[in-house]
């Protein structure tokens, strides 16, 4: 019976310890006004962070359309607690959501013209947003050289228009000289134009996709699928074509291609996430070369 209770008290003071070492603290700080919106992010810290300590950081920006979805979304906030656990600082941001009760939504009926004006936008709030964390890298304790950009759907071209496309989208790039990027999480996202790749912009890069993904195309191809008569017709570079650019350049990346796979490949995968951060470990850290491509068969 002793023995029984004090292995309780053990088991007890683990998880009084566990809980304590993997808890973490929130702080939510406004990076820009812009017109009538306020934009925010929550920074997400281990509480067991010490005073010299310069951690990483993954940046995040949530998917929803750029008309809805929000920073601390439940997925936005487990996945902050996952990356507190593992030694990161995770940030969740807000940004203007420009399309938010906008009759056409983002399909074919929404112009051309406006589709890469709301991309531009996107863009240019995220990397103000970076850009804040950079100019407060003491204050919320982060490594400015171990910045992972990352996002879904939406969030995800947001981010990699943000990191591949600045010179494409942004006026006076200077402004984010300070800014730069270690490596990206990409869920369901494309880019513009994958030609604005460069040896000299390319970082470590996860994707995930679905070859059937009805909204962002994972090749080449027309955003929604519009047809080229459409006010919408735009044509976006998928992840596929992204990767294939990576690869050429001796880059690293992490394509996880599911066959038969939808839009629901924008969800965060959290089964997943112990492989990222390890393919971010190799590839920043450790300075290796991983060139990853994972083709999965959808279950019916």
């Amino acid at each position: 019976m002793k023995l029984l209770y004090s292995n309780l008290k053990l088991f007890v003071l683990f998880l009084c310890i566990s809980s304590f070492m993997w808890s973490q603290n929130k702080a939510t700080y406004t990076y820009a006004i812009k017109g009538s919106d306020s934009l925010k992010m929550d920074i997400y810290t281990p509480k067991n962070i010490k005073t010299h300590d310069s951690l990483p950081v993954v940046l995040w920006m949530h998917g929803g359309g750029f008309s809805s979805g929000k920073k601390d979304n439940p997925d936005e906030v487990k996945m902050m607690k996952y990356l507190t656990k593992n030694g990161y600082i995770g940030i969740s941001i807000s940004y203007r959501l420009l399309l938010k009760n906008f009759e056409t939504g983002f399909g074919c009926d929404c112009p051309k013209t406006f589709k890469l004006d709301i991309f531009r936008q996107a863009a240019i709030d995220y990397l103000d947003a970076a850009k804040y964390v950079v100019d407060n890298k003491d204050k919320f304790q982060i490594d400015p050289t171990r910045i992972i950009a990352g996002g879904s759907s939406a969030g995800a071209e947001g981010v990699l228009n943000a990191v591949y496309l600045k010179l494409f989208f942004v006026d006076d790039v200077s402004k984010y000289n300070d800014v730069n990027f270690a490596g990206v999480i990409s869920l369901a996202g494309a880019v513009v134009d994958a030609d604005y790749i460069t040896i000299e912009n390319a970082v470590p890069t996860v994707m995930f996709h679905g070859t059937e993904d009805n909204l962002v195309p994972v090749g080449k191809a027309p955003h929604h699928y519009c047809a080229t008569n459409s006010l919408g017709y735009l044509i976006l570079d998928g992840s596929e074509i992204i990767a294939n650019k990576l690869n050429d350049l001796g880059a690293s990346y992490y394509f996880y291609k599911v066959v038969g796979g939808k839009h629901e490949l924008s969800q965060i995968p959290f089964n997943q996430l112990d492989n990222i951060l390890e393919f971010f470990n190799q590839t920043i850290q450790h300075k290796e070369t991983i060139q990853t491509k994972r083709i999965i068969i959808k279950k019916p």
